[in-house]
């Protein structure tokens, strides 16, 4: 059926309702924009949708997230998983809680009883929600730091991390196999609840999470005696995390938390960042005018879901503030648990730490350094969250910190999903450590570089909308496939490892050996003196990510180096 045909069954269509019809109305003459919204079904990737909110098949909408969830549902059916039940989340974007609501009365129709958050909380908490819960699956409506436009459908399993295989493929074959709205069951809010279908979570389920978080704290004893001395500044970018950090620090003891007002209350629009993204500098500036007002140790930035973080800290001798890499953050919060946890003598004979192919290699040396396993896995936290369950079940190593580049980490197994409330924590208590020692966070992280290498780490990403965007994506791929390049800024690239055929081949001689981790369409190019580069299309949203790894002997060298390799590397890409 070809796009015009669908977009006359959703104008015809009675099951459709007027307020869609009329948004379809307004833009009839806008053939180029109808047939985007028709010309596709909105993809369900192996993590679930993200899309535009709007009319259409290519749209958020709630008959999108209704035909999602029947696909779900019927998963959940073939695993006898009706009366374990699914728990639900949501967060601050618009639409949020109504399609949470249809998610709900979706799986309602089909037997399946669904525990909903009372109001916005952390996709964290979710993670928490479903194992403290028993449920056999988790549902979070968010479109993580996407512009306000979007917003999207997360599915989680019974171990709490987002869906892996073989789930992940089961239930995207559910899904496609719903092939008519006439196949998809819904039913009224007051029946299911009537029904004892439809439960809702509240602040009991908050109460275990803090202490959760709580737990993860190695020297409490240090915040309380720096809490009248250490100055945070904090930012929820009107997203969900502002009543969960808060609350931590203060049961924590910090004394001195100010957060941005401009941004503190939960609001869908954004109206203070065109993108509430903790990797984008814009959306520090209010946070910034508010450290520099106050004199601040720490910045602080959640994204909406509240499961990454962003960082600034002052530099005391230039009196600046300075950014962080997810990397550099990351491993202020590793290195720190590693060596205090080893000093307390809680650090397991068969510890292990997570991370993603793309993350700094400034990780490897630290894990070598403290003789702890350090554990590679595709790009996705998904991944991480089941080295978990996987260490649980052969009681091979113990895990104690998992990281990715993308500003996102977990300490502990009670959430297996990046938390940015427990980053948040762990930081803060980091910096009082340091501030202990008569040290801010930057003198930490250069106390690291100068003891594993100077890592420096980027990411390009070039966006490529509509249908022959994916096109454009495809060929990028396809060229750097089949024609890999010899050299990068000038270093010689030793290997392509392409993870969508699981080979990697030295380039040197033409040698193939096979790759452990599961098919992706990723490439890694691995290369001289501890550098490399990564290509990968994104799962979720019109774009390809290019990951830049290089190592020096000095931080400026390091710099100079990655922005030669990462000009180079685009303009092989663009050229």
């Amino acid at each position: 059926m070809n796009w015009n045909a669908v977009y006359n069954e959703w104008m015809t269509n009675p099951y459709f309702d007027e307020k869609t019809k009329a948004e379809l109305t307004s833009i009839e003459e806008n053939e180029e924009e109808l047939e985007d919204r028709f010309y596709r079904e909105l993809e369900f990737g192996t993590g679930g949708l993200r899309g535009v909110i709007g009319a259409g098949t290519n749209r958020m909408n709630i008959y999108t997230v209704r035909k999602a969830t029947q696909g779900l549902a019927n998963y959940i059916k073939s695993q006898k998983g009706e009366d374990k039940g699914v728990a639900i989340a949501f967060d601050s974007r618009r639409m949020s809680p109504e399609f949470a609501r249809e998610a709900c009365l979706c799986l309602n129709a089909n037997g399946i009883k669904t525990y909903i958050f009372d109001s916005l909380r952390p996709t964290p908490e979710l993670s928490f929600a479903v194992r403290e819960l028993h449920c056999i699956a988790g549902i979070v409506i968010t479109a993580s730091h996407n512009p306000s436009e979007y917003n999207g459908y997360k599915v989680y399993w019974e171990d709490g991390a987002q869906i892996t295989p073989p789930h992940d493929k089961n239930i995207l074959a559910e899904v496609a196999k719903v092939k008519s709205y006439d196949e998809v069951y819904t039913m009224e809010l007051a029946d299911a609840i009537g029904k004892g279908l439809y439960n809702l979570i509240g602040e009991d389920m908050d109460d275990r999470y803090m202490l959760a978080l709580k737990k993860q704290s190695i020297h409490p004893e240090v915040i309380k005696e720096m809490a009248e001395d250490i100055k945070i500044v904090y930012t929820p970018l009107h997203g969900t995390g502002n009543l969960p950090v808060r609350r931590v620090l203060k049961e924590l003891g910090f004394k001195n938390v100010y957060v941005v007002e401009e941004q503190k209350l939960p609001d869908g629009n954004f109206p203070t960042v065109s993108y509430p993204n903790p990797e984008d500098p814009k959306a520090f500036a209010l946070a910034l005018k508010l450290a520099k007002a106050v004199d601040a140790d720490i910045i602080l930035a959640t994204d909406p879901d509240a499961d990454r973080l962003g960082v600034y800290a002052k530099d005391t001798k230039t009196g600046e503030y300075v950014s962080f890499t997810g990397n550099m953050s990351g491993m202020l919060i590793a290195e720190y648990i590693l060596r205090e946890r080893k000093a307390v003598g809680t650090l397991p004979d068969n510890a292990a730490l997570v991370k993603t192919i793309v993350t700094t290699n400034m990780t490897d040396v630290l894990c070598e350094d403290y003789k702890v396993k350090m554990i590679e896995t595709l790009t996705g936290f998904k991944f991480i969250g089941e080295q978990i369950k996987l260490f649980e079940e052969n009681n091979s190593y113990e895990y104690v910190f998992g990281l990715e580049e993308s500003y996102g980490c977990l300490a502990g197994t009670y959430a297996r999903d990046k938390d940015a409330c427990v980053a948040v924590m762990m930081l803060c208590e980091v910096a009082a450590w340091y501030k202990k020692n008569g040290k801010t966070l930057w003198d930490g992280m250069l106390d690291i570089y100068g003891k594993y290498g100077f890592f420096r780490e980027d990411l390009k990403t070039i966006t490529l909308k509509g249908i022959n965007g994916a096109e454009q994506i495809k060929a990028i791929m396809e060229k750097l496939r089949s024609n890999p390049p010899k050299t990068i800024g000038g270093i010689s690239v030793n290997e392509l490892r392409d993870y969508s055929t699981s080979i990697g081949k030295k380039l040197e001689d033409g040698s193939e050996y096979e790759l452990a981790l599961p098919k992706s369409n990723v490439l890694y190019f691995d290369m001289a003196d501890n550098c490399w580069c990564c290509a990968r299309p994104s799962g979720t949203e019109p774009k390809i990510k290019f990951y830049i790894g290089v190592k020096a002997g000095s931080l400026e060298e390091a710099d100079e180096l990655l922005k030669k390799v990462t000009g180079d590397l685009m303009d092989l890409v663009e050229g």
